[in-house]
């Protein structure tokens, strides 16, 4: 069945035409769809609103990670890697403004929460670019860790 043009969104994805990078062939693809990633950013800021700010920091922490890794678990297939960067990047910034909010400091806290602290510090998941985000069997994901979030 060809698919001249336009593109339809079923169970959270988008199915259009891509272009294949090696051989410029068309094919049908499937990625998230915009509401799916929309809808993921919208609970992501609903996870780091203010009045979250009573909570431990590893809680929040927590609570991410269980959402990140639902969703990068779901949307595993097709080209994913601007979807997940996306979603990552809104994460970061969420969680260091949260941060900066709990410990009243002002500014966007780049300088107090750098990406390193973000990634080792917290361990928080870091969605891969285009990896496979299952781990191997037998192994664990090490997500945000609520021990090194004092």
């Amino acid at each position: 069945m060809p698919l001249t043009q336009g593109r339809f969104d079923f169970l959270g994805y988008s199915f259009e035409r891509c272009y294949s990078e090696k051989t410029g062939r068309s094919y049908l693809g499937s990625r998230p769809s915009r509401k799916s990633i929309q809808r993921m950013v919208a609970s992501i800021s609903a996870q780091t609103e203010r009045k979250t700010l009573c909570l431990d920091a590893e809680i929040v922490v927590a609570r991410l990670n269980r959402m990140l890794t639902g969703w990068a678990n779901y949307f595993c297939l097709g080209p994913v890697s601007k979807s997940y960067r996306a979603v990552d990047a809104h994460t970061t910034r969420r969680l260091r403004q949260w941060l900066c909010h709990k410990h009243k400091i002002s500014g966007n806290g780049k300088t107090r929460f750098p990406e390193q602290y973000l990634a080792h510090e917290t361990t928080r998941l870091g969605l891969p670019a285009g990896a496979d985000p299952q781990p191997p069997m037998g192994e664990k994901h090490e997500f945000l860790s609520e021990s090194r979030m004092r």
